[in-house]
């Protein structure tokens, strides 16, 4: 006798930021729900922060280019066509593994950008429908911040205070207040107090993008995860999905995967919601093509792959004569201006830019240019790292993306990963408008390092290792035409196939998308539950 492949009500692909707040929100309802992931777990109890190699593991194992960091579980992206390079991290969290935790919101008006300024379009979705998912979420991942922020529309109290300031970035805060300038304390992802089930305080050590053994910086695997297996869901590391089976025209019947022991597998889903992030996303999608889906499953549009945005970012630098010890402390999370953020008719461009103050790095981030210059080597190198090492705190210039279909991923036939699948092809320029806001926002940011009495202003017009948000690949839109899924994130070729992560957005704003991720992916999951008859609304 011979038995069919194995079932489950919803399949997830991907343990990431968005589908493991997915998987949450649909545990403990009855459901047989299998998140399928091609990483592993991370044992951030013996991260490298622990150990004095530390910086060298942010250059090697934990550098955020997967070309560069060429893990077992990583695949390559072929970026030749593209000035901003790859970063992502395949593991269970995701890129919450990596990340500094900034954790600011999208505006009420980065959803209504078509109404108000004529680009790009609407969001299908607004800030209301979104704002208890976003509170739900601040609970969830544990947030530290301040109420009050004029930029920004009133909300819940956080669940800690904010992070202190430390000396520049202390320079740089009252550098903004005689300019007359807002800025704000960042929202961040990481607890500033004791919080929850063995989350410490954050200690102010420094090396956050190689996870915290305190388990004060937020990442999926130690908020939404051990909540959302308790619930029932069964996750699966080593798992490397290869395509989306099509059963009709309008239906996904299966997922097919290679497991840890190198097993093909298969197993049919009512529901399969993918959240591999705006590249990998794209690349499965596009790798499912059949002779139903020609063109990649869900794109009838031929809009899956298209509108690529990357938050390109250049970093002013300003350098003192006095020490600062800038390098201590949670490096992207102190504060932030969005003085620059809505579109303002005397400027050369549409919308706007955040800057976000970044402390300085170690001693080797230091030696090897950090956001600057690589320092010279010889005599004069000793001298020059002296002056800069712990002297010196940095401004980034996010600006807004706006879609281009130009802008896009592709499959590289040519190019292979360990599994046989065809690596995911960047192809990306920067607009006009986001040269002029580049520019713009550079000296604004010069404004500012000299009214802090930088002694020397370095600035780096794009960084280039910075292509961690991939955004607007699989857009929701009302029109199936001109997008990929709608406004609950079900794609409009296939019924119960759901995309949850960046992919979907259709605008970028210009600041981190994360909570927005995550507040669209809840929202996705509530509706999903609604539509299956089982419970609607934000949990508790």
């Amino acid at each position: 006798m011979t038995t069919g492949p194995e079932t489950a009500d919803v399949v997830i692909v991907g343990a990431g930021a968005s589908g493991a707040a997915t998987a949450w929100a649909l545990s403990d309802h009855g459901l047989k729900i299998v998140c399928l992931e091609q990483g592993d777990w991370v044992d951030q109890s013996s991260s490298p922060s622990l150990d004095n190699g530390w910086e060298i593991a942010l250059q090697t194992v934990f550098h955020p280019n997967p070309n560069i960091r060429a893990g077992a579980r990583d695949y390559p992206v072929t970026d030749d066509a593209t000035p901003i390079k790859p970063a992502l991290f395949n593991a269970v969290g995701g890129g919450t593994i990596r990340w500094g935790g900034h954790f600011p919101r999208l505006h009420p008006s980065d959803f209504r950008v078509h109404t108000l300024d004529g680009v790009a379009d609407d969001w299908p979705v607004s800030y209301p429908e979104l704002e208890p998912y976003f509170d739900l979420n601040d609970r969830m991942m544990g947030v530290a911040g301040l109420a009050g922020d004029p930029a920004n529309p009133p909300r819940a109290t956080r669940p800690t205070g904010p992070l202190p300031l430390c000396p520049a970035t202390r320079r740089i805060a009252a550098a903004f207040d005689s300019l007359g300038w807002h800025w704000w304390p960042s929202d961040a992802a990481i607890v500033s107090s004791n919080y929850g089930d063995g989350r410490k305080a954050c200690n102010n050590c420094g090396p956050c993008g190689l996870g915290c053994p305190r388990k004060s910086r937020a990442s999926t695997d130690i908020t939404y995860w051990p909540a959302a297996i308790r619930g029932g869901v069964d996750l699966r590391t080593r798992c490397v999905v290869t395509a989306l089976k099509a059963a009709s025209s309008h239906q996904v019947g299966s997922v097919t995967y290679i497991d840890g022991d190198g097993q093909r597998q298969e197993i049919s889903a009512g529901t399969v919601i993918v959240g591999c992030n705006g590249l990998g996303t794209s690349r499965l999608l596009l790798a499912s093509a059949s002779d139903r889906h020609r063109n990649g499953l869900a794109n009838s549009s031929g809009q899956l792959g298209r509108n690529l945005m990357l938050h390109p970012t250049a970093i002013v630098t300003g350098v003192f004569a006095d020490r600062l010890d800038s390098h201590r402390g949670p490096f992207a999370t102190s504060l932030y201006s969005q003085q620059f953020y809505e579109t303002d008719g005397s400027n050369d461009f549409i919308r706007g830019y955040q800057l976000q103050a970044l402390r300085g790095q170690g001693p080797v981030g230091t030696a090897l240019g950090g956001y600057m210059h690589r320092l010279p080597w010889g005599e004069a190198h000793h001298g020059r790292f002296m002056a800069e090492f712990g002297h010196s705190v940095s401004l980034t210039v996010t600006t807004e993306d706006l879609p281009e279909p130009v802008n896009r991923v592709e499959l590289d036939r040519n190019r292979k990963d360990a599994w046989g699948l065809p690596a995911p092809k960047m192809t990306y320029r920067l607009g006009e408008n986001t040269r002029r806001m580049l520019a713009h926002g550079s000296e604004k940011a010069r404004e500012v390092m000299a009214a802090a009495g930088a002694s020397e202003i370095i600035v780096n017009p794009l960084a280039r290792q910075a292509g961690f948000h991939f955004l607007g690949t699989a857009r929701m839109g009302n029109d199936p035409a001109v997008s990929v899924v709608n406004g609950d994130c079900v794609t409009h070729d296939i019924d119960n196939l759901m995309v949850v992560d960046g992919s979907v957005f259709p605008t970028s704003a210009a600041v981190n998308p994360t909570p927005t991720i995550q507040a669209v992916a809840l929202r996705a999951a509530d509706r999903l539950l609604h539509r299956l008859g089982i419970s609607e609304g934000p949990r508790a």
